[in-house]
């Protein structure tokens, strides 16, 4: 959760910074922040194909061009009006339909719509902001006299909010999240849109919310498996190098997954691994699963001992092991039909019956059930490596899968001795 929680303090800080009167930045500086956020964000979003998060930010440098132009003196009163409800309808509409753009690259064919749609938005609010159409050229000099944000506009604010937190909740992505809290920021910079220094401050820490998604996006591409959403192997390597004695490692391998792969086929392999992960990422007492590779994964628990962590594993074991993972039966319309049924019509009810039983029968679902097989392994003294725990746990590893699987091994002889006895 921590790319939605970690946005919402940067938020809250910045917000206690400008209303506090601890820092008030200039004019200038804040459209200069502005800018080179917004040029960071599009090269960032550029360099890692995001087309999503390309079209928020010129969606955000458009409205703020629109809100700083027309609202703190630039246009008669009306026209504030306008450009403020304008704004406050299309920003969050825009966003929303920016998310659901797909990745694709950036070419023509995919960024052009959004290119041109966007164009033909900014002209069209630019026409009816026009302060000519309008016979009082009153000014809007001071923020006390700006306009307020209308209602259809914050309901789409709080439509739009229940999307991208529905959608984070659902996929988990750090784009969703982005989205989400440029939006809340964007709220915040309509709402002080007579306070140019302000506004363009909160809409300055839009863009870089939305840029960070990027940054953050790429962060989980390289320290999290992209299959089972678990922390990768590379994770793992970094979080060895901030162990301190006492530590235990268990080394976890599905049972017979290339039977499983070569009777099934690699998609069912996929999901077996998932349902695998899934039990993994629910760890308790201080464990943390990690993808190590192929079917294999590991577990760190920091500060336990084996026998502290030897119950939890157990535990996980049975689990995995009494779980089912439900596979669909060949589809009907795939199947042979046999002989013509429309010149069966004389058969007997009997036999329709034991037809209709049969074709039950061979598409009904079937499970899969999977095991595994653990190794584990624990630091001695302060003197032992890591990767000397590791191999340790390997060799345990192979030991419970030489000794009939679907079993835990330790590295300890007392300790197994102990879990012998105890069987």
């Amino acid at each position: 959760m921590k790319p939605l929680w970690m946005p919402a303090i940067l938020l809250t800080a910045l917000a206690a910074i400008l209303h506090a009167g601890v820092f008030m930045p200039a004019s200038a500086t804040a459209l200069f922040a502005f800018y080179a956020i917004c040029l960071m964000g599009l090269l960032l979003s550029w360099r890692f194909h995001s087309i999503r998060t390309f079209t928020g930010l010129l969606i955000l440098f458009l409205s703020e061009h629109a809100i700083s132009y027309y609202c703190p003196g630039h246009g008669a009163e009306q026209s504030a009006n306008i450009a403020l409800t304008s704004v406050g309808i299309l920003l969050p509409l825009n966003l929303v339909l920016a998310l659901t753009l797909p990745e694709r690259g950036f070419t023509a064919a995919n960024l052009g719509p959004a290119a041109v749609f966007l164009f033909v938005e900014s002209v069209t609010v630019m026409v009816l902001c026009r302060p000519a159409t309008f016979a009082a050229p009153q000014r809007i000099a001071h923020h006390a006299n700006a306009p307020s944000l209308p209602f259809a506009a914050s309901l789409c604010f709080a439509a739009a909010a229940l999307v991208f937190l529905t959608h984070y909740l659902l996929s988990h992505k750090p784009a969703d999240a982005g989205f989400l809290w440029s939006l809340g920021a964007s709220l915040l910079a309509l709402r002080f849109a007579g306070m140019p220094r302000i506004s363009t401050s909160y809409f300055a820490a839009a863009a870089f919310l939305l840029a960070a998604s990027v940054v953050e996006t790429s962060y989980r591409l390289a320290y999290h498996d992209e299959l089972t959403t678990l922390p990768s192997r590379r994770a793992f390597n970094d979080a060895l190098l901030r162990l301190a004695p006492p530590y235990t490692i268990a080394m976890v391998d599905v049972d017979h997954f290339k039977r499983c792969n070569d009777t099934h086929g690699h998609d069912i392999g996929d999901q077996v691994l998932r349902m695998v992960a899934s039990k993994l990422a629910r760890m308790t007492n201080g464990g943390e699963a990690y993808r190590y590779g192929g079917e294999e994964f590991a577990i760190l628990f920091p500060g336990k001992t084996i026998a502290e962590v030897f119950d939890t594993l157990e535990s996980l074991r049975a689990e995995i092991e009494v779980s089912k993972l439900r596979l669909r039966g060949p589809d009907r319309r795939q199947q042979a039909r046999g002989p013509d049924r429309r010149n069966q019509r004389t058969r007997s009810r009997l036999q329709t019956g034991h037809a209709i039983r049969q074709l039950a029968k061979q598409s009904s679902a079937g499970d899969i059930s999977v095991t595994v097989s653990m190794g584990v392994a624990a630091s001695k003294s302060a003197r032992s490596s890591p990767q000397e725990i590791i191999q340790a746990a390997d060799k345990a590893l192979y030991r419970a899968k030489d000794t009939g699987r679907n079993r835990i091994e330790t590295s300890s002889p007392r300790a197994r001795g102990a879990r012998i006895a105890t069987a």
